[in-house]
């Protein structure tokens, strides 16, 4: 993929320093320029170790079905898990760069940019927001280090997007420890996770607690889901727990309701908005790539005026998704953003980003079905990404219930 690009011009700039920066043909409108030139420089590391390690392996990764446990020591090397939050070596980055560093990785390979977001943004988020002093030192500078891989259980076999009110996973207390009984599906780093940070109901309450449960306890068992057209990479698992035994000591001190689980979705759900604009970024260099190089009639199909209709309403779709993403970063360092903003984020920016693969897919024509050609990968990607973190309908709902004051979540029965 073409990286160094003048974004007036459109023509290749030479990158001499390694901390610079260089414009993605996609950010037509400059919007890194926002980060300072410390954050530049992190996120031309990122950029780097995904074009340079990430790229050349992703589709063979992605057709295997296998995780690249070889790339995990780069990454580690990166520093960029926890990049929001205090730690005692390095105070806390802006959210606008821990955005850009996930669109980065959206835009070679969401695969590892959704590995990447369940471990740092989901698991690691769910510890610091609701874990006590000795649990987030115990859990998280083995996280950041990615010495302690995590996951996040909270979707089941029965339960997606009502599983707040239906979750039929249960936590029991027998003394200093508790026992979990039930089933997640879709949980993503869940075969090999060290640490999956399950939600249950508790049985005595009602109410829906955190818990760390680590790998190897007895009673928990991980099974790969196969047979998936998306993010295949991602090593999507169901979980079962039969009797599983939890010390209370692993009870998150500060998870004792689903308004705790909510603020850690809050934060996470902007986050996809970030995983549509990168995979644009990613499609969008590859059809004008194509279409530059691609040859018909006499003449790269580039110069024909139907290609550029679909080139630039994919970019136009990229960039009104980018400002909004943008802005979602500048709400959240803010501490000013609220849930139904992120709901309309996530539903209007992979919105776009179907639309956006499917011309993207358009350009390069057959060969747009071909893995070696990348669009397809994307294609199918951007279908997981459209549904995860909530679907369009109940972003929709949520959207609708904030600007009228009236919720639409359940509708009557038909009368028979």
């Amino acid at each position: 993929m073409s990286t160094t690009t003048d974004i007036t011009t459109g023509a290749p700039t030479p990158a001499s320093d390694e901390s610079v920066l260089p414009p993605l043909p996609g950010d037509f409108y400059g919007y890194a320029d926002l980060l300072s030139s410390e954050d530049q420089a992190i996120l031309a590391r990122v950029r780097r170790f995904a074009e340079e390690r990430i790229a050349p392996i992703a589709d063979r990764q992605w057709a295997s079905t296998e995780f690249p446990f070889d790339l995990l020591p780069g990454f580690a090397e990166l520093d960029v898990v926890g990049l929001a939050r205090d730690w005692p070596d390095r105070p806390a980055h802006s959210r606008l760069l821990t955005s850009m560093v996930s669109m980065e990785l959206s835009r070679i390979d969401p695969s590892m940019a959704t590995f990447f977001g369940v471990h740092g943004g989901l698991a690691l988020s769910s510890i610091d927001l609701c874990g006590s002093e000795e649990q987030k030192e115990r859990w998280l500078p083995a996280m950041r280090r990615m010495e302690k891989i995590g996951a996040f259980a909270l979707s089941e076999p029965h339960g997606g997007s009502d599983v707040a009110g239906g979750l039929e996973t249960t936590a029991r207390r027998e003394g200093d420890e508790w026992v979990l009984d039930g089933a997640k599906r879709w949980i993503g780093n869940g075969t090999f996770a060290d640490l999956v940070v399950v939600w249950a109901r508790d049985t005595d309450d009602g109410e829906v607690k955190g818990f760390v449960v680590e790998q190897g306890t007895p009673g928990f068992t991980a099974t790969k889901m196969e047979g998936k057209l998306a993010l295949r990479t991602v090593q999507n698992a169901d979980l079962t727990f039969e009797g599983a035994r939890v010390p209370e000591a692993n009870r998150l001190a500060h998870a004792n309701s689903f308004k705790d689980t909510n603020r850690v979705l809050r934060v996470t759900r902007g986050g996809v908005a970030w995983n549509a604009v990168g995979v644009m970024m990613g499609v969008y260099e590859l059809a004008r790539d194509y279409a530059l190089e691609r040859v018909q009639f006499g003449q790269p199909i580039a110069g024909f005026q139907l290609i550029q209709d679909h080139l630039v309403t994919i970019l136009g779709r990229l960039s009104t998704s980018l400002a909004l993403a943008v802005r979602v970063a500048q709400l959240q360092d803010a501490d000013h953003f609220r849930d139904d903003q992120a709901a309309l984020a996530k539903r209007e920016c992979t919105v776009a980003l179907r639309e956006a693969v499917a011309r993207a897919r358009e350009v390069l024509g057959g060969n747009g079905v071909l893995l070696e050609n990348k669009v397809t990968r994307f294609f199918n990607d951007a279908e997981a990404l459209y549904s995860y973190e909530g679907t369009k309908e109940i972003n929709t709902l949520v959207v609708g219930r904030s600007i009228t004051g009236i919720g639409a979540f359940v509708g009557h029965a038909p009368r028979r």
